[in-house]
């Protein structure tokens, strides 16, 4: 179970990021650099939530 809610904690964060992103794209005279950097991170987050979705199926 505690796979489960730490699926559900990357879940929410890889939220609040895309709505992060969102706020500094849409600001006039974003920072390019923040937004590359938020969204490398959101990918991080993704990737991990992919692979702990995949080793949840193999148990």
């Amino acid at each position: 179970m505690a796979l489960v809610a730490h699926l559900a904690e990357l879940a929410e964060k890889h939220k609040l990021l895309e709505r992060k992103i969102e706020a500094e794209v849409s600001r006039p005279g974003s920072d390019d650099l923040e937004i590359h950097r938020l969204k490398l991170e959101k990918l991080k987050l993704k990737d991990e939530i992919v692979r702990l979705s995949g080793s949840e199926t193999r148990h």
